[in-house]
């Protein structure tokens, strides 16, 4: 009997996925008072499809969420699904946007929300140059916190490259950071140079933000601030493409999460400029929220996903875990679209995806579970024998995390597994 996986271009990074959490399994899967609805939304800048909304820019974004904003819904993230960066020509599909909205579903949460529900906007900062850099990303959460004093709440970005710009509307867009420059940086644009549109801009950046009416506001969306958080990882390259990556998910978030705060978008250099050495590694910026409030820390989960394309739809990806980790109370907050592109034997297009959900820490007394914490093995990260075995509900040869939900977080199992090489290993405290 035997079901083998499709084979992908690399065998040594074809895992259907790969699970990062401060928590075992049976902690995951505890119950708590909240539970989320999700919907994910997937539109084209270049046409509809069955399952694809067309939008001409997505500065119509807001327009076309709103019936969902009335249903008490509210946009947790938005990403590119491929990005086309270090290649000599786009993808298919590089125009094809997910938008991932939650709600609350109990109905004592519900109807506090109908008296609180956010209006969804978006405003274009045009970016000097041709790259984005560390300066620039640090000079734009400045004017973050500058549009936050006034009351409204970040959700998130998507830098865009644009051939040209004609009556607001962004042409030719693709997702994606470029490398900085290894010149010395100069001094860090203002709001002047981010909004003065003296020169012809090679990048856009879509902004959003939640806004409400005048004393509407959650008392703890008012005065939020928002912190930068190192970002780096190890990569394998194919010439100028980026191969593979490996990062170490939970000590670079861990320090930001038990603050309470909440990590909300990313940035990251992809691309390596001509005639500088292929770096090995790659750095970009989180970026967290802290809450006016003094909320608890927070315990997360990572998931580094294959999302399968197959035809024009989008055939496997994480929303069945999404659904299935929203029933204990886990709000996805950030999705890393990576440029690793994969082909199966079916020709197939696959990309990986890195997933970031979070949920306030219970207390010992409360879970009756020990605390633990998720440390890296050094060695080289390599799927095992368990990670490419199918699972049910596969599509496509590549196992969903819908039916394949258990194994795919068997090593969070209690008492944790025994040390593989390449492995997560889970400690108690």
């Amino acid at each position: 009997m035997g079901c083998g996986l499709r084979k992908l271009e690399d065998p040594e990074d074809s895992s259907p996925g790969k699970i990062y959490s401060t928590l075992k399994r049976p902690q995951v899967e505890t119950k708590t008072e909240t539970v989320y609805e999700y919907v994910l939304l997937d539109f084209s800048l270049e046409g509809s499809r069955p399952t694809v909304q067309y939008v001409a820019s997505l500065s119509e974004l807001p327009q076309a969420l709103q019936p969902y904003y009335t249903q008490g819904y509210v946009l947790t993230t938005l990403h590119p699904i491929i990005l086309s960066v270090g290649r000599t020509r786009s993808l298919p599909f590089s125009l094809l946007y997910r938008a991932i909205l939650a709600r609350p579903r109990s109905s004592k949460q519900m109807a506090s929300m109908c008296h609180s529900v956010p209006m969804l906007k978006v405003e274009e900062w045009p970016l000097p140059g041709e790259a984005l850099t560390g300066d620039t990303v640090r000079a734009l959460i400045d004017r973050v916190n500058s549009s936050a004093r006034g009351g409204v709440r970040f959700v998130g970005s998507v830098l865009q490259q644009v051939s040209g710009i004609t009556n607001g509307r962004v042409h030719s867009p693709k997702g994606g950071c470029r490398s900085p420059p290894r010149t010395p940086p100069g001094t860090p644009p203002g709001d002047r140079e981010l909004e003065e549109n003296t020169y012809s801009p090679d990048l856009r950046l879509l902004v959003f933000f939640h806004s409400w009416a005048p004393g509407c506001a959650p008392l703890d969306s008012l005065a939020c601030q928002y912190h930068q958080g190192a970002l780096s990882m190890r990569v394998s390259r194919k010439g100028q493409v980026v191969s593979s990556l490996e990062a170490d998910w939970l000590e670079l978030t861990a320090a930001y999460y038990r603050k309470g705060w909440s990590l909300v978008d990313s940035f990251v250099y992809w691309d390596t400029p001509k005639g500088e050495p292929v770096p090995r590694s790659l750095e970009g910026l989180f970026v967290y929220e802290e809450r006016s409030t003094s909320p608890p820390a927070n315990d997360t989960i990572v998931v580094e996903q294959w999302t399968v394309i197959e035809g024009t739809n989008v055939k496997t990806d994480y929303g069945p875990l999404l659904h299935t980790l929203a029933e204990f109370g886990w709000l996805l907050t950030c999705v890393l679209p990576t440029p690793i592109i994969r082909h199966d034997s079916d020709g197939n297009l696959a990309t990986k995806q890195v997933v970031f959900l979070q949920r306030p820490v219970r207390s010992q007394a409360s879970s009756g579970q020990p605390r633990n914490q998720v440390r890296r093995n050094k060695a080289a990260n390599r799927p095992s024998d368990e990670e490419l075995s199918p699972t049910a509900g596969g599509i496509g040869g590549f196992p969903v995390f819908g039916g394949g939900y258990p194994s795919a977080l068997s090593h969070l199992e209690e008492g944790g597994f025994e040390q593989e090489e390449g492995k997560a290993e889970v400690t108690c405290m």
